[in-house]
Order: C-alpha cells, then structure tokens, then sequence
C-alpha cells in the first residue's frame, strides 16, 4: 500500500480544491435526519451548530482536505470536553478533532488520532483560535459478493503539514461509527457541543 502514503504526500501541500474535486460548503451538507443544515456560516466559515451534519454524497476512495478551527474551551473543561469535534470518515471511522496540544505522548482519543484505535504518531497540534488542516487520504473497506470483509480500510493522515498516520489499517469502526459495509458513506462532521469552525473543504474521489 505504499502507493496510497506516496499519493498522501503529493497532495498533502494542495490546499487548493484541485481539478475534479468537490468544494464542501454548507450547500453539500444536511443534518442525519435529511434535512438542510442549519449550521451558522459566515464569509466562508461554517461553525458547528446543533446536531451533526454529513455530505449529501456518499464516497468509498478518496482524498479530502479539512480546515479547523479550535474554540476556547472553558477553564475547568478536561480531556473530552475541550473543543470537541470529528470528522467521520464514511459516518465509520472517526479522526477525532479536539484541544490535546499538550498532550504529550498524545493519546488515542486526542486530536488526530484514529479514535480509540491509533494515537497520532507526533502531537503537531496548534493553540485554539489558530487554523489547522487535516489531509487525509482513504481507501476504504472491500468486501466480496457475499457481503463479507476481505480487506480492512485504510488512511493516511496528515496533520499540519506532518504525517501522523501512515497508511495504518483501521480494524472496524470507530466509537459511535455506523457499522462497516460494502457501501459507500457521507462525511460526517460531528456536533460534540463545542463552537468549532471548519473552512475550505473538499473531497477528490478516487476511481
């Protein structure tokens, strides 16, 4: 699989959407019961709102690019509470968003971590208020005609400009991921009561 870590490389300096690829704005994205999202957008900036929400579109391979923005997290707020967010992958596997700069090692559960599953290999995390970016690069789960698994997913991370997950092969789904399947899915960005802000997302399928 050493083709998927070198493609992640190539790409992981083009923050621009490259040809082919789909900008995710606010348009693209609808909350789990259908509906459009009501999530506040302002100059280019969408804010996390009530309930999550996930791309109208549904995707198997691909290469997306991410945007964050951590929010302020309250004094006494401790692990999990601090400016919580997610990016699910295929509304599967979670990249976990979250306020862990000081994490050191970094933990499984902290920011860029597969959740529960890999901690990222170096903690490059920035300071709330500053903006950083995930440059991901999946291939997903195959499955034979009978419905059962013969290849686990697999995804490369790239967290502000540093490789923090190469290539790793996720086992199953994550956390409060849907179970895994044969079929595409969304990308989910996760409600987790915090005021994060995302910008300049897109996704690239690939064939």
């Amino acid at each position: 699989m050493k083709t998927l870590a070198l493609a992640a490389l190539l790409f992981a300096v083009q923050e621009k959407a490259p040809e082919g690829a789909t900008v995710l704005d606010a348009s693209q994205f609808v909350h789990e019961d259908g509906k459009a999202s009501t999530w506040p957008v302002a100059e280019g900036v969408l804010e996390v709102g009530k309930g999550s929400i996930m791309t109208k579109e549904k995707y198997a391979d691909f290469q997306l690019h991410v945007e964050f923005n951590l929010a302020e997290s309250p004094e006494a707020a401790k692990g999990q509470g601090r400016s919580n967010s997610g990016v699910y992958i295929q509304r599967r596997y979670e990249v976990q968003i979250l306020d862990s700069m000081t994490d050191d090692p970094p933990k499984n559960n902290g920011c860029a971590s597969i959740y529960t599953r890999k901690a990222p290999d170096k903690n490059v995390g920035k300071k709330p208020g500053e903006w950083q970016t995930y440059d991901i690069t999946f291939r997903a789960a195959r499955f034979d005609g009978a419905g059962k698994k013969t290849e686990s997913a697999r995804i490369t991370v790239i967290w502000n400009g540093v490789k923090v997950h190469d290539d790793y092969e996720i086992p199953d789904k994550t956390g409060a991921g849907k179970p895994e399947g044969p079929e595409p899915g969304p990308i989910l960005l996760q409600d987790h009561g915090a005021k994060v802000k995302f910008r300049n997302l897109w996704i690239l399928p690939k064939k």
